[in-house]
């Protein structure tokens, strides 16, 4: 029989690259299935923006609620966004993973950072540890795990392409389901990314300066387009934009192009 995580797989191999957009909280989630999108992924900052904390601010045991909250908005595959699988230990990651897959989720991400700015990329052999156990606890789950591994070098401040190559190398030999570099500069990175590892890549858009279109990245060999805390950081700015108006000229000519209550409930509808 085919699972969910079947289905979300399958999603990796068709034609071009699927957008795979990051609700925070359940409206937004149940906005994003109205318009078709066909899968979801969660946003760490964007839930953690929703709780009034930074990233990685959060307990392991909020992300499983929050997880399940977005599992139980739509009927679509959720894959989330584990972070570093609030564990350092591969049992630990382990661990996260049987946890998470507890909630319903489809997928989720592990990522190869510490969590310790002074030295925030796992040695090597602990990093592909981490991911083979996370690989062998998502097997072992009824009905599949979509594992995707996190290379963090550029978002870390170590933009090494050849050592993010060969550490996603590593976790495609470990098992990893979905291979992802988040943060990688330009579509000839994206391109050389892709063309040195077999699994499907997920790149990340909505970061200032990356404005490259889904057949761009498509051509480029991406098979998933996720966008992070944008859409997050899009709502929210455009709240404090909103709210700053109000405080600084007690005008609220905002309320001009805010979109009708009529139009955000017709999403609910379903």
């Amino acid at each position: 029989m085919t699972t969910p995580a079947d289905t979300f797989r399958a999603l990796h191999t068709q034609p071009g690259a699927f957008v795979i957009p990051n609700p925070w909280d359940v409206g937004t989630a149940r906005i994003l299935a109205s318009m078709g999108f066909q899968a979801l992924a969660t946003t760490s900052a964007g839930m953690a923006f929703a709780l009034g904390r930074a990233d990685g601010n959060v307990s392991a045991d909020q992300v499983m609620d929050h997880c399940r909250q977005i599992v139980g908005a739509t009927d679509l595959p959720v894959s989330a966004d584990l972070e570093n699988g609030f564990a350092d230990s591969p049992e630990g990651v382990a661990e996260t993973i049987r946890a998470a897959a507890g909630t319903g989720l489809t997928g989720g991400s592990i990522e190869d950072h510490t969590g310790d700015k002074a030295d925030p990329i796992y040695d090597f052999t602990l990093a592909v540890e981490r991911i083979a156990a996370a690989v062998a606890a998502g097997n072992a789950t009824p009905g599949g795990f979509v594992l995707t591994a996190r290379c963090e070098n550029f978002l870390r401040g170590r933009t090494d392409l050849d050592d993010t190559i060969r550490r996603l190398q590593a976790y495609e030999a470990a098992g990893a389901d979905v291979l992802f570099a988040p943060g990688l500069p330009d579509l000839d990175a994206i391109r050389t990314v892709c063309s040195a590892v077999s699994k499907p890549v997920s790149v990340m858009m909505g970061m200032p300066g990356r404005t490259f279109s889904a057949a761009e990245l498509a051509d480029a060999g991406a098979s998933r387009i996720s966008v992070g805390a944008a859409l997050a950081r899009a709502a929210f700015g455009a709240f404090i934009e909103a709210a700053q108006e109000i405080k600084d000229n007690g005008t609220f000519d905002f309320s001009g192009t805010a979109i009708g209550s009529g139009e955000i409930v017709k999403h609910f509808a379903g």
